[in-house]
């Protein structure tokens, strides 16, 4: 029997490693459903709606480090995958989708379900290519799959129906294409210029991301050598933050005051693999050396004063011999001393509060941090979930923790942890999920259901799209538009064949959560949470405290008052002004 096109891809895509191929099936991409089928060797993930499909991708391949792959039929099928091949994309992670398209014939006849993803897809992914004639495979393949797993990226290969079933006109498939592994470093010229920087300072600030990945040895000799407090960013926690005596906390807008008092009161800001993106979280009057594998994000949030290209492990290794050990530890211990204070502050509002309802957030988060196994894979939604998750989720170089941190997706975390469980069949992966988030794709709940997969999800039920009201209040806005009319979570759960539990007394928390821990399958435990507790930034400006106040006038003006009397409750006076 002639190999089709198809045949070509599985067989290349085999050889590459890929264990299982995420999506949803359909007419048009029905020749690579079935060649999955006759090869038997791969799994096919079958989710409920595409947009998961590319999340639970991008989840495995940033877990594992290696190609995952998503796939989708033409027109509707395909452009769901987009929202999540967006995230993937901004995470950098090698994610390989396989987008099915109308007859050949057909194109630009305006046909049913007609698209043109060949261009849709351009912007959130570093290679996109439709294959018009079989002459261009497995060329287009090995081109795409060389790039999403050099520059762990996104690559998109666009595939009429009819081209699948085309007989392969070259007989050889791929072989395996290994990820590079270059030794990137600064000149030596350069390196010696910010080592006399480096030197010359004596209030140094380290500030970390996720391009701190695999340099923790190198981080701490250098944060040690310093003298350095080191902060991180959001992606760099899981990276950064274990067994690391340095640790400052988060800054931005979900950080701690402590991370942003170290990076404001340094006279030299070091950054190492991270693209943090708010320019009003960088010190005014530091100098800045910025060091990055990727030369196009030097300077784009702050003014730097020396930008190096690099691989941060490489460039340590190499900068280290040319650093003066320095013996003053005051601007040190003073940063670690405000995190102290911070840690103690935020563990005193992780409490069961003499089991008053509704539930402090903090206290869920504090309990999942506690009762989750030594290396849980952790997912968490936007919004408040992934403020929680940052606070209280102790990272120890086992555990992991994924979110859409750099694009911000809502209903994120289950999509993500159906990725995660699929890769790490044995590990416990547990999700952070928002009311909204969860509620958003609540259908691929049935996805864990039919696939068996053993997803504790902990549902932050508020009825409210609390992140969005905590932004409102800052503008000066009344909350408008962020009521959420929830059915019970849990009873939906137990009405699919899944464990669900309803919490709404924070002494019958923790055994909720170890009986849903212990259980084999998948477990909901919705969680009635206090809607008015405020995640407060590390630093309030002045535009934001107007915005509070006027929020206040607002509210009383327009009958809201109550709000205020709830917000009071719940938010001391002390916590809006510390």
């Amino acid at each position: 029997m002639a190999k089709t096109i198809a045949d070509l891809i599985v067989e290349s895509l085999r050889n590459a490693g890929v264990k299982r191929v995420y999506g949803l099936p359909g007419d048009s991409l029905n020749g690579f459903t079935d060649a999955l089928r006759r090869d038997g060797t791969m799994e096919w993930v079958h989710v409920r709606n595409e947009e998961v499909a590319a999340f639970a991708a991008g989840a495995d391949a940033h877990l594992t480090g290696s190609l995952a792959v998503c796939a989708a039929s033409c027109g509707p099928g395909n452009l769901h995958l987009i929202n999540g091949l967006f995230d993937c994309h901004r995470n950098r992670v090698p994610v390989l989708a396989i987008a099915a398209h109308i007859p050949s014939a057909e194109i630009g006849t305006n046909y049913f379900q007609e698209t043109h993803p060949q261009n849709l897809f351009k912007e959130c992914s570093d290679y996109c290519e439709m294959v018009g004639v079989p002459e261009q495979m497995p060329r287009v393949l090995e081109i795409a799959m060389r790039t999403a797993i050099n520059l762990s990226g996104v690559s998109v290969i666009v595939l009429p129906g009819d081209v699948l079933l085309h007989n392969a006109v070259a007989e050889h498939n791929l072989v395996p294409i290994r990820s590079a592994q270059p030794i990137i470093r600064p000149n030596d010229d350069e390196l010696r210029d910010a080592a006399e920087i480096l030197n010359a300072g004596t209030k140094i600030t380290i500030l970390g991301g996720a391009g701190c990945k695999g340099a923790h040895k190198e981080l701490i000799a250098t944060a040690e050598a310093l003298k350095s407090p080191i902060v991180h960013a959001l992606r760099g926690k899981e990276y950064i933050e274990y067994d690391n005596p340095y640790d400052v906390g988060l800054t931005g807008l979900i950080g701690f005051s402590s991370g942003y008092r170290a990076m404001e009161d340094c006279d030299v800001l070091l950054m190492l693999g991270t693209d943090f993106p708010y320019p009003q979280f960088f010190p005014r009057h530091a100098k800045v050396i910025q060091i990055d594998l990727r030369g196009n994000q030097i300077g784009r949030r702050t003014k730097v004063d020396l930008g190096l290209v690099g691989s941060i492990k490489d460039t340590l290794s190499a900068l280290l011999p040319l650093l003066t050990t320095k013996t003053n530890r005051a601007h040190l211990d003073a940063k670690i001393e405000d995190y102290k204070k911070v840690r103690e502050g935020l563990n005193e509002l992780a409490g069961p509060d003499e089991n008053k309802t509704p539930i402090h957030p903090q206290y869920v988060a504090k309990l999942i941090d506690r009762l989750a196994a030594d290396d849980a894979i952790f997912t968490c939604d936007v919004g408040t979930p992934t403020v929680w998750s940052a606070r209280y989720l102790t990272m120890n170089g086992r555990r992991r923790l994924l979110g859409s941190f750099s694009h911000g997706s809502m209903a994120c975390a289950v999509p993500q942890a159906i990725g995660a469980q699929s890769a790490f069949p044995t590990r416990q992966v547990v999700t952070l999920s928002g009311d909204g988030g969860l509620a958003m794709m609540l259908g691929d709940l049935l996805t864990l259901r039919q696939l068996k997969l053993p997803i504790k999800m902990v549902v932050f039920n508020n009825g409210a799209l609390a992140f969005v009201e905590l932004e409102m209040k800052a503008g000066g806005i009344v909350n408008y538009a962020t009521d959420l009319d929830n059915p019970s979570f849990a009873d939906l759960a137990n009405s699919i064949g899944i464990h669900g539990v309803h919490v709404d007394q924070p002494n019958n928390l923790e055994s909720a959560l170890r009986t849903a821990f212990a259980t084999p399958g998948p477990a909901l435990i919705e969680v009635m949470v206090n809607r008015q507790e405020l995640s407060m930034p590390p630093h309030i400006s002045l535009d934001q405290m107007k915005g509070f106040s006027l929020y206040m006038a607002r509210s009383v003006l327009s009958g809201r008052g109550d709000e205020i009397i709830d917000l009071a409750k719940t938010n001391v006076l002390q916590r809006i002004l510390s």
